[in-house]
């Protein structure tokens, strides 16, 4: 069962079982794309695990990799020791592979939202399962990783994205980090309403959105690269300490500022194919907006990420980040 799940959540038409077993615990399905897998015996060293994937439709990478892991416990070859929820967020988008529906539904985890519509209210449901989870292991430590692919290439392909929150990340997450091979990490610098930063504001969760590479289509993934990071969430399944690398061995970066989109007529002043942190000098030019005018790089250099000029109105087209030193180990 949990190896088919995965085409059981995109084939509503399929008659599945809510809940069952397999060789090291039992399964349920709480709401579509939302899988929670208990032990029959935890671990000591357990942690209360999200492992959460497609809030973009069109990122695949991660769905395959949470596939392998379901597939290694139905196997029997990896021993569940942890309370573990899956959730795959934008179901529509994912059938038709691509962002968003309506709207980035990655924006919308924020208490109290008043928005209307399929992906706010996906929004609703996925923050309620996050809370109930939580809460059924009050006594454990939390821990959220939403697995995520870029939309462009990227000079460090495979990085993670540190949620702002008033709690701290423990100095253990950025071993595991290098050791899963993330080869850069960026803070954020204020409140961004994605789901990783739902469980660091919200519960004070061990989160982050991880970037594994760029988007392509189910299939064409470079899934060996991904190795380490199967074995860093397998062993978070396990229950038990995954392997650790060098704090240092990892460039850290922090968001200095967050380009905007304000009006109707607005430019990236760069190539759409610039890849994600890319180094830009002072005084160079990279938006132009028709109400805010234009954005030049002060005395410091900034490096980009997550250019994206065809965003919303009032949505984020750019993050200017800029290196920082690394966490005290």
């Amino acid at each position: 069962m949990l190896g088919e799940w995965l085409d059981c959540t995109l084939d509503e038409q399929r008659d599945t079982s809510r809940q069952g077993t397999f060789a090291s615990g039992r399964f349920a399905i709480s709401a579509p794309g939302v899988l929670r897998l208990t032990p029959h015996r935890q671990r000591p060293d357990a942690h209360a695990c999200i492992f959460s994937a497609a809030i973009h439709g069109n990122e695949t990478a991660p769905v395959e990799l949470i596939g392998r892991l379901l597939s290694a416990l139905e196997a029997g070859t990896l021993t569940l020791g942890a309370p573990v929820l899956v959730i795959l967020g934008n179901i529509p988008a994912l059938k038709a592979q691509q962002r968003f529906v309506h709207t980035n539904l990655n924006r919308l985890f924020e208490r109290g939202l008043s928005a209307s519509g399929d992906e706010p209210d996906r929004a609703r449901e996925l923050m309620a399962e996050v809370d109930r989870f939580f809460d059924d292991y009050a006594e454990l430590p939390r821990l959220h990783y939403d697995l995520h692919t870029a939309i462009r290439a990227s000079l460090f392909p495979r990085f993670v994205v540190e949620p702002y929150a008033d709690s701290d990340t423990h100095s253990e997450q950025w071993r595991w980090l290098a050791a899963a091979d993330m080869q850069a990490v960026l803070h954020q610098h204020q409140h961004s309403w994605t789901f990783s930063h739902y469980s660091k504001h919200y519960h004070g969760a061990q989160s982050f959105t991880f970037e594994l590479g760029r988007v392509a289509p189910f299939g064409e993934n470079d899934m060996a690269a991904l190795q380490p990071m199967l074995a860093l969430i397998s062993r978070l399944g396990e229950g038990m300490p995954p392997e650790a690398g060098a704090t240092a061995s990892v460039p850290y970066f922090r968001v200095q500022h967050e380009l905007m989109r304000h009006g109707d007529a607005f430019t990236l002043c760069f190539a759409d194919d610039t890849p994600n942190f890319t180094r830009f000098a002072p005084g160079t030019c990279l938006a132009k907006d028709d109400v805010s005018g234009e954005f030049r790089v002060g005395d410091t250099p900034l490096h980009v990420v997550f250019p994206n000029a065809n965003v919303e109105t009032g949505a984020r087209a750019a993050l200017l980040v800029a290196p920082c030193a690394p966490p005290a180990e």
